[in-house]
């Protein structure tokens, strides 16, 4: 097997914050002696990268997931572990390092707010060192990718978000780096927006085989891109492996949506009814049970259309989280 794009060994961050009781004593005691907790930010997870693979790395608000990417990026200095990187340390910040890398956050801008785009992008092949031509191919590839033609010459400051975003992900692609961390890259975005960018990132990704970590907080971001996932909570790795392994070990259940023509109306034989309406009705049936069931009800039902599906992903995942809350209550 190749060597891992990315390489997590026992990677931790802790963090000691500084505590206190409330009320003045305990202000003006502190002043003089101060107690400290620790914050395990990231402790001691594990996992590899291959190239070219799109990973979506999803936990709750608080998770450790921007700090294990800023970490992997070399932005924060590891408590414990060693990261490796295309091969690289990322805390030592090497340009050889830098060059291949880049970290797009969707609640943070690098464009210059009041120059055009073409500015801030001409900005970005100096730093880079890009040559003429290589950028303005490249520059070209994405504008027309992204459909923004008509926006590159106007300041950051007149764009909308979504428009913004788009521009952002010019800039951080421009030296076409072969690892995207991508933190939130959808954020606050609309449905549509949320489509373009999702859309843009799986050609990047399928032009030039760069290696995507992502994190977000829209399902539908991960169910696009990602095949494998990994969930992180509390710091502590969860699971790691296919998305659709982890419908099957978390979700208990599957969806039956029926449209009939006549038939019973007692549909509460076959399993939990959900909804039902005129023709049609919804159930929820257990996960080793759903072929015997789909079965019985077209021997036993005028049926139209029978459809079957897993819940929605972020049911699951919050299933997950309450699970770990649960067993952490226990202990």
């Amino acid at each position: 097997m190749s060597t891992p794009t990315i390489e997590v060994t026992h990677l931790s961050k802790h963090y000691k914050v500084p505590t206190r009781d409330e009320g003045l004593k305990a202000a003006a005691k502190s002043l003089f002696k101060r107690t400290y907790k620790t914050v395990k930010a990231v402790d001691d997870i594990s996992f590899t990268i291959q190239h070219g693979e799109v990973v979506g790395f999803l936990g709750p608000n608080g998770a450790g997931k921007t700090t294990t990417l800023k970490m992997l990026s070399g932005l924060l200095f590891p408590t414990e572990g060693s990261p490796r990187v295309l091969g690289y340390e990322p805390s030592k910040r090497q340009p050889e390092f830098l060059q291949q890398i880049t970290m797009v956050m969707g609640n943070r801008q690098q464009l210059r707010w009041d120059l055009p785009a073409l500015d801030s992008f001409n900005l970005q092949r100096a730093v880079y060192g890009l040559s003429r031509a290589e950028f303005e191919k490249t520059r070209d590839e994405f504008v027309e990718l992204l459909e923004i033609k008509d926006l590159v010459k106007k300041p950051i400051r007149n764009l909308s978000l979504g428009e913004r975003m788009k521009m952002e992900f010019i800039g951080s692609l421009l030296h076409r780096p072969k690892v995207l961390f991508l933190d939130e890259p959808t954020i606050g975005l609309d449905v549509t927006m949320q489509r373009r960018i999702r859309s843009f990132v799986e050609e990047y990704n399928r032009r030039y085989g760069a290696t995507v970590l992502l994190t977000s907080h829209y399902m539908a971001d991960v169910e696009a891109l990602c095949r494998r996932i990994i969930v992180i909570h509390n710091g502590k790795l969860l699971f790691d492996g296919d998305l659709s392994a982890l419908m099957v070990r978390f979700s208990a259940f599957k969806t039956i949506g029926v449209t009939t023509n006549g038939g019973t109306r007692s549909w509460s034989q076959y399993g939990e009814v959900l909804h039902q309406d005129m023709g049609h009705v919804t159930l929820r049936i257990p996960r080793e049970k759903t072929p015997d069931v789909t079965a019985r009800i077209l021997a036993e039902q005028q049926v139209d259309d029978l459809t079957v599906e897993d819940p929605p992903i972020e049911d699951v995942i919050e299933k997950v989280f309450d699970l770990k809350s649960a067993e952490g209550e226990r202990t």
